[in-house]
């Protein structure tokens, strides 16, 4: 009888601690436990540690609560200026309601990167290409919104969403850099010709200085001199001012014409008669 007795409470106290096995459930920190009873949600989420639920009866499922970082598969899409492009991106959610994660969705991980791609595809067709490489952030933001409004019923919060990367075809790669080799040429170009400007203003002004004092310009080009002969060069060039030209010019005084003899006035006639004269004594001389 004693052993009959023994043996049942063995017996029992075996299926007790099988049914404290069954029952026992450990949460952990960044979990949330939704308990299922015969099909129905109860009103507690179970907390993280140690809980007992109904073996056979409830059914515990964990939900976790970290954040999660889903990159996007990129997406080809034409923008609003008609541009082939293909962008990716990240995102960031975590669930904020672990029983509408689990009810009102059936995987909402799944669901959340269904939506971004979605999401992403139209945020391409309705931006211009110069809002995708420069002005991201506010894409960004427009992108997150896009995502949320659905996923707040899903019992999910959308922390984050980043753009990745925009690829574009090379042809548009190669017409973006002429544009850009171009309109930094333009620029060079504007800036030498304030350059010669500012530089044209400046030596009207010396020119006007040196104008009043003309030795002014001896001293400049003294200095001149000076910088060149500093360099220790074999050959010296030395420039010749105008002004010295002009000097010697009007300090040289004006050439004299010889003055002519004056001759009488002969009438024709009788200068060739003394001519055949002198023609005559000249040949009786030899």
């Amino acid at each position: 009888m004693v052993e009959e007795l023994v043996a049942a409470g063995i017996a029992v106290g075996s299926a007790g601690v099988v049914y404290a096995l069954a029952a026992a459930r450990v949460v952990k920190q960044y979990e949330r436990g939704v308990v299922f009873r015969l099909g129905r949600l109860t009103d507690s989420v179970r907390g993280p540690g140690f809980t007992m639920i109904l073996p056979f009866v409830d059914r515990l499922r964990k939900v976790n609560m970290q954040i999660v970082t889903m990159p996007v598969p990129a997406q080809d899409g034409i923008t609003r200026d008609n541009v082939t492009v293909r962008v990716d991106a990240v995102i960031y959610f975590k669930v904020v309601d672990p029983a509408d994660a689990v009810i009102q969705v059936e995987d909402y991980q799944f669901a959340v990167s269904q939506m971004a791609q979605t999401s992403l595809r139209s945020i391409i067709g309705k931006s211009d290409l110069d809002d995708l490489l420069s002005n991201r952030e506010k894409l960004n933001q427009g992108l997150e919104l896009m995502i949320d409004s659905p996923a707040i019923g899903w019992g999910v919060q959308i922390d984050r969403v980043e753009i990745k990367d925009v690829s574009l075809p090379e042809t548009m790669k190669r017409s973006m850099a002429r544009q850009a080799e171009a309109d930094r040429e333009r620029r060079a170009r504007v800036i030498n010709a304030d350059a010669e400007l500012q530089a044209s203003k400046k030596l009207a002004e010396a020119a006007g200085v040196m104008s009043e004092q003309p030795a002014a310009l001896q001293l400049r080009l003294l200095q001149t001199v000076v910088a060149v002969a500093a360099e220790k060069n074999s050959t010296l060039v030395l420039p010749f001012p105008v002004e010295l030209l002009r000097f010697l010019e009007r300090a040289a005084p004006l050439p004299t014409e010889p003055a002519a003899a004056p001759t009488p006035d002969v009438p024709p006639a009788q200068a060739h008669s003394e001519i055949l004269g002198e023609g005559s004594t000249q040949q009786e001389n030899l």
